[in-house]
């Protein structure tokens, strides 16, 4: 099973880039996006029902915002949108669903470089995340989350570490969250798989850094320990073009 992420910076922008060819290219079981910006009623046809895919949307109550979409071969057994948390579902940033051999969290999480509320709400949904995450775990399910986290692990996962430690995204509160993350037994797919550095998944708009591949790998999947020996693949599709971040994915097998 191929599942990929993207944060695609606009699903109707990307529209006009090819996207619908990268998704017959790539052919995944699943596709999570995030950073839609839509709503589903400024769709058209092809991004709602495009063919072999059952389409899902999460939408921002602000218009041109946020956002989170999975397009999905096999029907999910459930569907939940949101963490259950009222403050931090209004911005339409999760879906989870529910499959019969894992848990699939989709999540955009939010951007703290705008001010220290912003700062603080990112906080408080990272942790809101890993105690809906932790629950599916008690109950002896599998746990697959994939998304834009907005922060990079360690210094192997930005261009220019030192300059960037005062600024949200690679601040000390934001990694340390990152390595309690994986102290409860999650594990970074992609550095299972991929020790280079260099490997990066978001270019600022500004000054040629895609070019240059001066940038930031904040964006990941990770899985439960217990799912290490159904993890055969992680990649990082840094050629595709169309969006500020690239996609990314894992092969797995049960």
């Amino acid at each position: 099973m191929k599942i990929i992420s993207w944060n695609v910076n606009g699903v109707r922008a990307i529209q006009k880039k090819g996207f619908l060819d990268f998704l017959t290219k790539e052919n995944p079981d699943i596709l999570c996006l995030q950073e839609t910006k839509a709503q589903e009623d400024q769709l058209d046809e092809n991004l709602i029902s495009p063919k072999k895919y059952q389409t899902i949307w999460a939408s921002a109550e602000k218009k041109g915002y946020s956002g989170v979409a999975i397009f999905t071969k096999k029907e999910p057994n459930k569907i939940i949108k949101g963490l259950g948390v009222k403050k931090l579902d209004s911005e339409g940033r999760t879906i989870i669903a529910e499959y019969d051999d894992f848990v699939l969290f989709n999540i955009y999480f939010p951007n703290g470089q705008k001010d220290e509320i912003r700062l603080q709400y990112k906080m408080d949904f990272y942790a809101a995340f890993l105690k809906v995450s932790e629950k599916y775990r008690k109950a002896g399910k599998h746990v697959i989350t994939c998304g834009d986290y907005n922060t990079a692990h360690k210094e192997i996962d930005l261009t220019h570490p030192k300059p960037n430690e005062k600024y949200s995204g690679f601040l000390p509160m934001e990694r340390e969250w990152m390595d309690k993350y994986i102290s409860k037994g999650y594990l970074d797919t992609f550095r299972e798989k991929n020790t280079e550095p260099k490997q990066y998944t978001w270019w600022t708009y500004r000054g040629g850094a895609r070019a240059k591949n001066v940038g930031w790998r904040i964006d990941y999947f990770f899985i439960n320990e217990e799912m290490k020996k159904n993890l055969k693949d992680a990649f990082i599709l840094q050629e595709v073009m169309g969006s500020d971040h690239c996609p990314l994915g894992i092969k797995i097998k049960f």
